[in-house]
């Protein structure tokens, strides 16, 4: 792995911790599914067109619009989509948390549905990530979290699951940001219908409300999306997700120094745990 791919990864699990922050501002006054659906519109406007600028071209391969369609639907329209719903409900923090189980879940699933073989290694990481869970669970239950909002959170981290999964369809044969901006629509056309069905456009004008939708909208949603893609066609799809065990850390860090939301000693020991539990994961891989 050279600087250069470092360099991405650290910048992709930055930008995709921050995302549940901005997330976080965006559904005090707006309606999330309506905000997702917009914020996916202007995203895929942009990512097309900078796609044809770059000369890349609509003609994808069979798997890459498998891919495209599945990822836009998992991480855009139901990764994204319940998320921003539970955020209604609770903390930045903590879906953050939820969310960065996700290289957890993909190994457990290679287990139960690939019959794929674990290292110790791996074993002792899925170990750590469900200690490190129950602790911060149980606090925040204790606490008086919304179980619904966390179910939500739980639902979508399966989507974002099966998501990556598709990723290695999508990274390969070219046309890497035609592809982020094509599965973008994806997510807006879906999560546009859901809205129209379910919501109540409300929307409080703030310049709090604008700032960070306009960030997410350019960096969590656009840049970081064409990283990952990028990153996974340098080094491939198991190195990439190496970075993934950052994200627990950036995320709390990140919700906690702009939203000031309270991290308990519990809350850090437990981030600790599931970082480890991550990189074990994810060094039993490349190990493999």
């Amino acid at each position: 792995m050279d600087i250069r791919a470092i360099g991405m990864g650290l910048a992709f699990a930055l930008m995709w911790s921050s995302a549940f922050t901005s997330a976080r501002v965006i559904v005090m006054d707006a309606p999330p599914l309506g905000s997702l659906a917009l914020r996916f519109l202007i995203s895929g406007i942009i990512g097309v067109g900078l796609a044809r600028m770059m000369g890349q071209c609509w003609t994808l391969t069979r798997d890459q619009w498998r891919a495209t369609f599945v990822f836009g639907l998992c991480q855009n329209a139901l990764y994204l989509g319940l998320n921003f719903v539970a955020m209604q409900t609770i903390e930045a923090s903590l879906a953050s948390i939820i969310a960065s189980m996700m290289p957890l879940m993909v190994a457990f699933a290679g287990w139960v549905v690939f019959r794929e073989r674990l290292r110790p290694l791996a074993v002792l990481g899925l170990l750590a990530g469900v200690i490190g869970v129950g602790l911060i669970m149980g606090t925040r239950i204790n606490g008086g979290v919304d179980l619904y909002g966390v179910s939500l959170c739980g639902i979508a981290a399966v989507a974002l699951t099966i998501a990556t999964l598709s990723v290695r369809g999508a990274s390969s044969g070219g046309n890497v940001m035609m592809i982020v901006g094509l599965q973008m629509f994806v997510g807006a056309g879906i999560l546009a219908v859901a809205s129209a069905g379910l919501e109540t456009i409300e929307v409080n004008f703030t310049w709090r409300l604008g700032f960070a939708f306009i960030y997410t909208t350019l960096v969590p949603g656009v840049l970081a999306t064409w990283v990952w893609f990028a990153l996974v066609g340098r080094i491939g799809a198991v190195r990439a997700a190496t970075f993934h065990f950052l994200n627990p850390f950036f995320g709390v860090a990140i919700a906690g120094v702009l939203l000031g939301e309270a991290i308990g000693g519990i809350d850090l020991i437990g981030v600790a745990i599931i970082t480890v539990g991550i990189l074990a994961v994810q060094l039993s891989k490349q190990r493999a």
